[in-house]
């Protein structure tokens, strides 16, 4: 019969090992053997202390068969002083009938269930102890040679599989870290090829909110920056509803502090600790944030505010909070570099805008004003006369001169914005520019592949119709200008995706990273970047190509308004 409960214990013993070798949590594992070890025992009571690292004392200790109310009596768990220091300082199986009698027994705690018989092995792991399993209360007889035995075999069992799901945790904590870091870089790498092709602002940041939510798996972020005494809310991502423009005073709120003494803050209860309604911010429902100052190079630019982890609301870590602290030290200089860039481009177009203002003032004066004073001349002369006949050729003269005025006056307007433009759409507008240009003792040959402005869908929206008509236009005045050419060809196709323009003069050329005085290339440039397009300019002894190319947006995309959209998605 003996041999026969042999048997069957070691195929359960079998059994258990296959089934936790299995498992990779660790936790799991931990709970399995004490069942395990009260099953193939008959304990009462199972017991598994974690030593430390230095393995002086027992770190964690868990038990099995003593209830929650019992437990709370005990108080403080033991750490591994009488009969079970035995086994940390002598890591062999131990098994005595009474552990109140053994010469290290401490006695039991006031409330501590009677117990008499003890079994206790370690468990080592890679041949250091790593803990020590606990048997008592074996019912009906002592523990014997057998239960020794198979607490031996299954503290075998346990070790292998305890490392296994150590490692496993390990390598896996380690890809999720290396995920994290290289969502981290990612993020980092998208904002600086942004700041890279001179990304607008509202780019930059929308880029840095949806990262950023990213990163730290969030529901939402928000970026705040400053703005005098305030930080207002310039981009979202996300849950948030109505957030942008939101000023938040510094002096007066929690995210304030952030910004003025450059510490991040996790919060676990949004509603007590930020000084202000969550509603307040378009985070009615947020429960825990993470807060992290925006600085670059020692000076503080704004605050990068993430709510709620994952769908769960759980709180951020420490983890999340240094991974989004180096996310918001680059947030903070592509902050800095795109408003920089703003600022500069900002100075260029208004520097522009003087320069064409001037250039309409010289037009007037040179022809407009001067003919008309010659013309005031001309009529007080024939009111010093009485000569019929030269009163009359004087009359034909002033109405040539009101006639030239008016053309110099309707070509001025043109310019400004040809009526053909609204009327017509942009091809009939260029045939008329080209065709007034090539009055100016240049041959100009050209190729427009525009679309039929004879429906609103098929035109292309009115900004790009101004900026594609003015670049032909001030690349032909500076031709007229400048380049002594004899010959001009203009092309302007326009496919799906984008409208190409290529202007191709035999002038003398010029250098093209020289300065270039007045408007001209300049003002070129800047209609160009605000259209979100490129340029392109090539000029030597052969003359000067310039090739621009512009983003598309047809006529019926323009009451959707793809600029100044929110970024919270």
């Amino acid at each position: 019969m003996k041999d026969t409960l042999d048997q069957v214990r070691t195929r359960r013993l079998l059994d258990i090992g296959r089934g936790l070798v299995t498992k990779l949590s660790l936790e799991v594992v931990l709970d399995e053997i004490l069942e395990a070890a009260r099953e193939l025992t008959g304990a009462r009571y199972a017991a598994l202390g974690v030593l430390n690292e230095e393995r002086t004392e027992l770190e964690r200790f868990l038990t099995v068969g003593i209830d929650v109310k019992t437990r709370r009596t005990i108080g403080d768990l033991p750490r591994g002083r009488g009969v079970l220091g035995v086994l940390i300082d002598d890591p062999q199986p131990l098994r005595t009938d009474d552990v109140s009698g053994h010469p290290r027994s401490y006695g039991f705690p006031d409330g501590h269930p009677p117990m008499h018989g003890f079994l206790g092995v370690p468990i080592l792991i890679r041949g250091e102890s790593w803990g020590n399993l606990y048997l008592t209360e074996k019912e009906g007889e002592g523990f014997t040679d057998g239960d020794e035995e198979a607490a031996v075999v299954l503290a075998d069992w346990a070790a292998t599989a305890i490392d296994n799901a150590r490692l496993y945790e390990t390598s896996e904590r380690r890809r999720i870290e290396l995920e994290r870091a290289v969502r981290g870089f990612e993020a980092t790498h998208d904002i600086a090829i942004a700041i890279g092709r001179a990304a607008s602002l509202e780019r930059v940041l929308e880029l840095i909110v949806k990262r950023g939510r990213a990163l730290v798996d969030a529901n939402t972020v928000l970026i705040m920056l400053r703005d005098h005494d305030s930080l207002v809310v310039t981009a979202a991502a996300g849950h948030a509803v109505g957030a942008l423009g939101v000023r938040v005073p510094i002096d007066e709120s929690t995210s304030g502090q952030v910004f003025e003494h450059g510490r991040a803050e996790r919060i676990s209860d949004v509603t007590s600790r930020l000084r202000i309604a969550p509603s307040e911010l378009g985070v009615p429902d947020a429960h825990t944030a993470l807060m992290v100052p925006m600085t670059n190079r020692g000076q503080a630019v704004g605050v990068l505010a993430a709510f709620d982890r994952g769908p769960e609301h759980g709180a951020f870590s420490e983890e999340d909070e240094q991974l989004l602290r180096m996310f918001a030290a680059t947030a903070a200089n592509a902050v800095t570099m795109a408003q920089s860039v703003e600022a500069d481009r900002l100075r260029s177009a208004m520097a522009a805008a003087d320069e064409e203002r001037r250039r309409w003032a010289r037009e007037l004066h040179d022809e407009t004003l001067q003919g008309l004073g010659a013309l005031k001349v001309l009529l007080s002369s024939v009111l010093q006369r009485d000569d019929p006949a030269q009163n009359e050729a004087a009359m034909r003269e002033a109405v040539y001169e009101i006639e030239m005025a008016i053309g110099n006056l309707r070509g001025i307007i043109s310019d400004l914005r040809p009526a053909a433009l609204d009327d017509l759409g942009l091809r009939a507008a260029l045939s008329a520019l080209i065709e007034r240009r090539g009055q100016d003792e240049l041959e100009i040959t050209s190729e427009l592949l525009l679309p039929d402005t004879r429906t609103d869908e098929a035109r292309l929206s009115p900004e790009l119709e101004t900026t594609v008509y003015r670049l032909v236009q001030e690349a032909l005045t500076n031709i007229v200008k400048h380049a002594r050419a004899r010959h001009v060809r203009v092309t302007v196709v326009a496919t799906d995706g984008e409208v190409t323009i290529e202007i191709h003069d035999d002038g003398v050329g010029f250098a093209v990273d020289g300065p270039t005085p007045g408007f001209g290339l300049r003002g070129i440039r800047e209609r160009v970047y605000l259209a979100g397009g490129r340029l392109e300019v090539q000029s030597g002894e052969e003359g000067t190509v310039l090739r621009g190319q512009l983003p598309v947006r047809r006529g019926s995309d323009v009451a959707q308004g793809s600029r100044g959209e929110q970024v919270a998605s």
